[in-house]
């Protein structure tokens, strides 16, 4: 009997950092700028072993600190080059500056990040707070949940980022150690199906910036306030906002060319009668798929919507979810943003976008996880259970851990 394309693909017991570097070497990139730091470091060790083999045609570039890192990608992305690199927590606020250089100049780079704690005090265990602060730099910001899912978004990374339509920077996120070192089985098809969903680098760089000493331009030059400062900013959000389709196309060409199909900016499950849902992101987010399941089988309708972006933000998709009947809401961030009106960010926006509705819902912030602090399938069970109290008694819970309206799960009492 012929095997399918999908049942040729060769399947590799890898870690989360190994599935991203196997995503960038597939992708055929052309430059890598590389500065180690926990829990990221064996990204860019591996594609310097592809490097070193011969196994990856590409220029390998160490460089001194991470905001080396992306200049050395500014300038690389401005000659074309399909340019690529890795990092976590302080090396990304170190790249800050650079970031928005990136976006500015509309380059399609495409850079992962295994998301660890802020220092101080040092933790390098999963905390999505580092991208979380950076979250309106201009860059695309989609999070992955499974060693799968890693190396397949950087494939369709550089799908969108490079459509001149979209022609914006863009971030794989994942969890460190928690994703970034365990090991999974990754399903990796044949290059040539791989080259043939990949899109052609332009001859002569991207439409709108090429750097070329036969054919000198002027870039990055003053503009004074009545100029087209302005008019610059509005296009990165206009075409953030309009990435979305783009994004919608992308999913949909490679689950027909794959058969693995990701659905779109979130993933809805078992939200269709669900009157409690469960609004979270990451790998913890698929932990949760285990307490819906449980809670279902004991009769409670519960669901869980999971965010797979958060730049562009899913507005459509939350306003579709906000009329669909539920009557409570718990967002989970796994991030802090410090004094806001919840303690999370995503938490925030999430609330921010229901008051632009007509819909009485109650919802309840929660954070959780971050610094790497446990979170089992009986904490999310527990937590499910305070949504459900509230929609039965129509009150919010009071215990030790609700704190300025929000839940703080795991957080220590009497210190």
């Amino acid at each position: 009997m012929m095997k399918t394309e999908q049942e040729k693909e060769n399947i590799l017991i890898m870690s989360g950092n190994y599935a991203a570097a196997w995503g960038a070497k597939c992708s055929n990139v052309n430059v890598i700028s590389a500065y180690p730091i926990t829990p990221q470091t064996t990204v860019v060790e591996k594609l310097s072993d592809f490097v070193d083999n011969k196994e990856l045609d590409a220029k390998y570039i160490r460089v001194e600190s991470e905001h080396s890192v992306m200049a050395a990608l500014v300038g690389s992305s401005m000659t074309g080059a399909r340019s690529f690199s890795a990092t976590s927590g302080q090396g990304l606020l170190y790249m800050a500056e650079m970031l928005h250089w990136v976006s500015s100049s509309r380059l399609p780079i495409v850079t992962t990040i295994a998301s660890r704690g802020i220092a101080p005090p040092w933790n390098i265990w999963a905390d999505y707070t580092d991208i979380l602060s950076i979250r309106d730099c201009g860059w695309i910001i989609q999070f992955a949940s499974t060693h799968q899912e890693i190396f397949d978004s950087i494939l369709m990374a550089y799908k969108i980022a490079e459509n001149p339509e979209v022609s914006l920077p863009y971030f794989v996120v994942y969890s460190g150690f928690s994703q970034s070192h365990t090991s999974k089985p990754v399903s990796i098809p044949e290059q040539q199906r791989i080259n043939k969903f990949l899109p052609i680098l332009p001859e002569d760089g991207w439409g709108h910036l090429n750097l070329n000493p036969d054919k000198p331009v002027t870039f990055g030059n003053l503009v004074m306030p009545e100029q087209e400062y302005l008019d610059f900013r509005f296009m990165i959000h206009d075409s953030m906002v309009k990435s979305k389709k783009n994004i919608h196309d992308t999913i949909n060409l490679f689950n027909q060319s794959f058969g693995r199909d990701y659905g779109g900016l979130v993933e809805k499950y078992m939200c269709d009668d669900a009157e409690v849902i469960l609004i979270s992101y990451g790998g913890l987010a698929e932990q949760s798929k285990d307490a819906v399941d449980k809670l279902r089988d004991q009769g409670n309708k519960v669901g869980l919507f999971k965010l797979r972006y958060i730049r562009p933000f899913p507005n459509e998709e939350l306003i579709e979810l906000f009329n669909s009947g539920i009557k409570v809401i718990g967002v989970v961030d796994q991030g802090t943003a410090f004094g806001n009106p919840t303690g999370g960010p995503i938490s925030t926006e999430v609330m921010s976008l229901l008051n632009h509705t007509k819909n009485r819902i109650d919802v309840l912030p929660c954070i959780w996880g971050i610094g790497g602090r446990n979170v089992s399938v009986d904490d999310q069970i527990g937590l499910f259970e305070k949504l459900l109290y509230i929609k039965n008694n129509n009150e919010y819970p009071t215990d030790e851990t609700c704190q300025h309206g929000t839940v703080w799960m795991g957080l220590k009492t009497g210190i």
